[in-house]
């Protein structure tokens, strides 16, 4: 029995996010499975990084799984990509440590936003951005993550629905940059709760859009108000690009 780590790409449009649904076949991690349960002959359960949201897209998702197989990494990374559907890609799969764990080892995480920044829609990126139609200030949405960068607690970003009882989390850095209309912000921490990215980026498009004081944000984490965050960005501008370990 061997440790196989995988380092996988995707498009999450057309999928209900990362982690199977008892409900639904239609996850990356089941897809995965199914095809690892086939090339094993035997039931395979995978540990994803991350449980990246319903429609959201991945640069850098890191999983593991555990099977004896007489298969080179090579071989198994063929195998994965000749029978999963277009829109997943293993990009490489090596034999690791066994007690690396994808989600408890990871000391960081870093998700990437895009936006759409012109009066015109972009119909090559309408599935892989959010179209923000008004121009965006973005010397004031630099200034509000400063508000975001330590340790606070995030409960106020997280989901409704969430159960998790540990909110706090610790944010390492959060940029934004600008290239002929596409807006790149970058957060990068300890980890994020459901919605958590998604809903920090709306906060960050309503100070750009002068609708919201970048002086706001920290009276907004110690309120847990989630009605005065603002909107929820698109699943479809968010990336997961990369785990550090």
């Amino acid at each position: 029995m061997k440790n196989y780590k995988m380092l996988i790409q995707y498009d999450g449009g057309e999928f209900k996010g990362w982690q199977r649904l008892g409900n639904s076949e239609n996850t990356i991690q089941g897809k995965i499975e199914t095809v690892l349960s086939k090339m094993t002959g035997e039931p395979v359960e995978i540990v994803g990084s991350s449980r990246t949201d319903a429609g959201v897209h991945a640069l850098g998702q890191v999983a593991n799984f555990k099977a004896a197989v007489d298969l080179s990494e090579a071989k198994i990374k063929e195998y994965l990509n000749h029978y999963l559907p277009r829109s997943i890609s293993v990009v490489k799969v090596t034999v690791t440590s066994e007690r690396f764990h994808a989600r408890y080892h990871a000391k960081a995480k870093t998700y990437l936003y895009k936006i759409w920044n012109e009066a015109h829609g972009n119909p090559f990126m309408r599935k892989y951005t959010m179209h923000v139609e008004r121009r965006l200030d973005l010397e004031k949405m630099r200034d509000a993550c400063q508000y975001f960068i330590g340790e606070h607690d995030f409960a106020v970003y997280a989901n409704a629905k969430s159960t998790k009882k540990d909110t706090v989390r610790n944010i390492y850095s959060l940029d934004v940059e600008e290239d002929a209309g596409m807006i790149q912000i970058r957060i990068c921490g300890t980890g994020f709760l459901y919605n958590m990215a998604r809903k920090m980026v709306g906060t960050l498009i309503e100070v750009g859009l002068g609708d919201k004081e970048a002086e706001a944000i920290p009276g907004i984490l110690l309120a847990k108000e989630r009605s005065e965050t603002g909107g929820i960005a698109d699943a479809g501008g968010l990336y997961l690009e990369k785990i550090e370990y």
